[in-house]
């Protein structure tokens, strides 16, 4: 019967890997050819945004408020205080 491990490693300096088999799994494999596949992990996709496309979205999420507005809601907010 065939075996099969599953075994996670880093990628060295160089460009080499290192794999410890644990002992008791493969105790007769030693000396033996055995076969190793490398299954490289895609990168993840960085989104590249325009900077005006950008703020048009902020925008699109948080209506914009004019200046009274704003100072309307400030003021509220100061009056509250004296209660």
């Amino acid at each position: 019967m065939q075996s099969a491990l599953r075994i996670k490693t880093k990628v060295l300096p160089g460009n080499k890997i290192e794999i410890t088999l644990p002992s008791d799994a493969v105790s007769k494999a030693v000396g033996q050819t055995v076969e190793v596949i490398v299954i490289i992990p895609n990168p993840p996709k960085l989104m590249r945004q325009n900077v005006l496309e950008w703020i048009e979205q902020a925008r699109s999420q948080h209506p914009s408020r004019t200046a009274q507005e704003i100072n309307r809601d400030i003021q509220a907010e100061r009056d509250s205080w004296d209660s």
